[in-house]
């Protein structure tokens, strides 16, 4: 893992969002480290089964006709 820390960075040169709540003239010390790269593998494993089959599909619109038919003028 990469890692870069710079010290005595002024906190008033800091971005807005991460001077909040920090005295302006206090120095601080910032450590950043590099996030691996997700792989293919990491965003397969993230996604959802979102497959219906077209019998599953047909099922859902009729009960969408069904609940909303009632409702039409």
């Amino acid at each position: 893992m990469n890692k870069v820390v710079r010290q005595h960075i002024p906190v008033a040169e800091l971005p807005e969002h991460l001077r909040e709540g920090l005295d302006p003239d206090a120095l601080v010390t910032i450590e950043f480290t590099l996030e691996p790269r997700p792989t293919l593998q990491d965003i397969l494993a993230r996604r959802q089964n979102n497959y219906a089959s077209s019998e599953e599909i047909d099922e859902h619109v009729h009960s969408l006709r069904a609940e909303w038919a009632p409702r039409e003028l």
